[in-house]
């Protein structure tokens, strides 16, 4: 079992390792579940044989060293040389293989069970969120928000909220489910969205923007334009570049998205009909981001949780709080 142990072990650090370095793309949900049924299977053996056997063969130690001393003291001999204590603790010891998996169980289906069904932590890896959200916030996402799924599957079981305008969401990316993306929710199903002259529409009506001044944005090095926007009950920032008129088109991996039909491109911008079940996802940085104008719409299934609160940033202590 040592070997076999040693085996997996390598194995798992190959994973990281190709993981790491950018080899493959790595699932964390997948491995956490991985790792608790291999974890579990281990604790299972130690809790129904391996434990058993130890302590079977300490009491057969226990037994055979009295059987010594009753033979020897009926030869009166009373004292006898010989403290097993020392070799009772080594039988019973938990073996390191057993110790590294069966002794991680309880730790590991913890965090699996709190990552798969109340919150997840995600690192804001670009600045499509600025100023919102900068490079380097280390956010929690509330994964029952939405509603519970079943890790792994992604596969909603129970509704909770629905999804409302202005959300930040985390999602897994359309064009490669294996990346976890994050935006704010422009629309829902059934609205008609459209971003034109930077300008956004939601059914027609324009969502309301009060300048806020300039922001400085340490991705380009400049200062752009802030206001703060609001999308239904919610007020959020956005900043925007008025000297930039960027074209959109769908540049989709593989080709059009799917009801990529729904949409409308122009010199102005895009408009867009939401279908049935799926959500358009803008970033605050708004001349900034690769959003749904580029690669369409983001199904339900592909939901991951509300993000809602910056737990660390360990260049700007500041940042902790929640946001909006």
């Amino acid at each position: 079992m040592s070997a076999l142990t040693g085996i997996l072990y390598a194995a798992l650090i190959a994973y990281l390792g190709g993981w790491y370095t950018g080899y493959w793309s790595g699932n964390f949900s997948l491995l956490l579940f991985v790792l608790s049924v291999v974890t579990l299977g281990y604790w299972l053996a130690e809790r129904f044989h391996f434990k058993p056997a130890r302590e079977r063969a300490a009491a057969q130690l226990v037994e055979a060293d009295a059987q010594r001393r009753q033979k020897l003291a009926e030869q009166g001999i009373s004292r006898v040389d010989g403290d097993i204590s020392a070799a009772h603790e080594a039988v019973l010891r938990q073996p390191w293989w057993l110790d590294w998996t069966a002794g991680l169980f309880p730790v590991i289906l913890i965090v699996f069970l709190l990552r798969s069904f109340l919150f997840e932590p995600f690192k804001i890896p670009s600045g499509s969120m600025v100023p919102t959200l900068l490079v380097g916030d280390l956010i929690l996402v509330n994964k029952f928000h939405y509603g519970v799924r079943l890790p792994v599957i992604n596969k909603k079981i129970i509704d909770n909220n629905p999804v409302q305008r202005g959300d930040v969401m985390v999602f897994r990316y359309p064009e490669d489910t294996r990346i976890d993306y994050i935006k704010r929710v422009a629309a829902i199903p059934g609205d008609e969205v459209s971003y034109l002259n930077q300008r956004l529409y939601i059914n027609g009506q324009l969502a309301p923007v009060q300048p806020q001044g300039d922001f400085y944005d340490d991705d380009s090095m400049a200062y752009r334009a802030r206001f703060t926007e609001k999308l239904g009950e919610k007020e959020h920032q956005i900043l925007v570049d008025p000297r930039r008129t960027p074209l959109f088109r769908p540049d989709r991996v593989g080709g059009a998205f799917p009801y990529q039909e729904n949409c409308k491109y122009s010199p102005e911008g895009v408009v867009c009909k939401v279908p049935e079940g799926h959500y358009y996802m803008l970033g605050d940085n708004r001349d900034n981001s690769r959003d749904s104008r580029f690669w369409g719409f983001v199904p339900d299934q592909n939901i991951v949780g509300r993000a809602f609160f910056v737990w660390m940033n360990f260049g700007n202590l500041k940042r902790i709080g929640a946001f909006n």
